[in-house]
């Protein structure tokens, strides 16, 4: 890829080829996209290797060379439970909770490679923007900071920033693109406006998580027997390999039992409706990052990459969160549930989720550390002569 991004950058300084328009002044590259670091070196521009995902989770993309190095992968039997202590700024660790790609059993693992690779890669860049907020992961940050003293950037939750913007007059194409790239069913949110204040718990598993059809069995009649409404996004794909066509005596039961099941949800403001007061969630982190935003607490079903520490932070680190088995059977489905939408732990961690909302809001309001870390990675890096 690094062949045709150079091109595109060699056409974008040209002025035969732009009619005038600026030429490119920075480049900012998702974080395993190492050769638009590369690019911008050769043509003398800024660079910033953003990663989507928490600190947390690029601190355990860090491990991935040290872990290889030590033998622990590839994996040469079950060593999940085993704590490792050696992750900067993250403590009682287990192999477990760091991101899963390192249980490869083959050596030659590409997205292994790919994100170590890509880990190692930031040096190169001008910058370090990582999708998180400073309270919300203080000493993970503090130490990534050490790591590369004056070049990482906290900047988030950015939908926050993001609906700060103002619509443009007149109005134009750009005003109205949203954060998801499937079709949003609206009809959801007027389902969600007949139900009391957190009394709904939310499904969703994201856009590319997959399960078995037995699993999807067990989540749907835990669902219907906890007597909880719930909304449920289920994607056609979300079955591996087979329909998600779901048992007739689940759909009897969610006639009389008051379950939602949409396509695709608006998800940025279900979590904020005053309806919703849970979330099961396989805790990617567009998806954990708006829950926290939002102030609802969650069930971690996460499936791979920094899923697993984010699950990890959640029902540790922040307390909002319970995690649940990944061989999950219904009767915990169903038990999860109502202790979450009606029990006292659920309350418990509802409070503490409000919490992390309100530093958030902080962190994104005037002065806030976001705000700052924003206007600093601008003027600092991307304007830089």
């Amino acid at each position: 890829m690094l062949t045709p991004f150079r091109a595109l950058v060699a056409r974008l300084n040209d002025p035969e080829v732009v009619n005038g328009d600026p030429p490119v002044s920075c480049i900012v590259a998702d974080g395993l996209l190492v050769f638009a670091l590369d690019v911008a070196r050769e043509v003398g521009v800024p660079s910033v290797s953003y990663w989507t995902f928490p600190a947390c989770g690029f601190m355990g993309f860090k491990q991935y060379r040290p872990l290889r190095d030590q033998g622990v992968t590839p994996f040469k039997g079950n060593l999940l439970a085993r704590y490792y202590s050696k992750v900067p700024g993250m403590t009682n660790m287990r192999l477990k909770d760091l991101p899963s790609f390192i249980r490869t059993t083959d050596p030659n693992e590409p997205i292994f490679h790919n994100l170590m690779e890509g880990a190692e890669a930031v040096p190169k860049a001008s910058a370090l923007l990582l999708h998180t907020y400073q309270a919300l992961e203080s000493p993970v940050l503090a130490a990534i900071n050490s790591m590369y003293p004056n070049r990482v950037y906290s900047v988030g939750p950015m939908q926050l920033l993001l609906n700060q913007i103002q619509p443009t007059h007149p109005a134009t194409a750009l005003d109205s693109i949203g954060y998801s790239l499937w079709s949003e069913e609206a009809e959801c949110l007027r389902w969600l406006d007949t139900k009391a204040t957190n009394s709904v718990i939310y499904v969703s598993f994201g856009s590319i998580t997959t399960m078995s059809r037995d699993h999807l069995i067990e989540f749907a009649m835990g669902l219907v027997d906890s007597d909880v409404s719930f909304l449920w996004v289920i994607r056609p794909d979300l079955v591996l390999g087979e329909s998600a066509a779901l048992p007739k005596e689940f759909g009897l039961k969610v006639e009389d039992r008051f379950g939602f099941i949409s396509g695709w949800c608006p998800q940025e403001e279900v979590l904020n409706h005053p309806a919703v007061g849970g979330f099961i969630t396989h805790c990617g982190w567009g998806s954990m990052i708006e829950s926290l935003t939002a102030g609802v607490p969650v069930l971690c079903w996460p499936f791979f990459s920094d899923q697993v520490t984010n699950c990890r932070f959640a029902c540790v680190e922040w307390e909002v969160g319970i995690e649940i088995e990944q061989d999950v059977k219904r009767e915990m489905v169903e038990e999860m549930v109502r202790e979450l939408i009606n029990g006292e732990k659920g309350a418990r961690l509802r409070k503490k989720a409000g919490d992390w909302a309100k530093l958030a809001r902080e962190a994104t309001g005037p002065g806030g550390s976001s705000t700052v870390g924003l206007d600093r990675l601008v003027n600092e890096v991307l304007l830089r002569k």
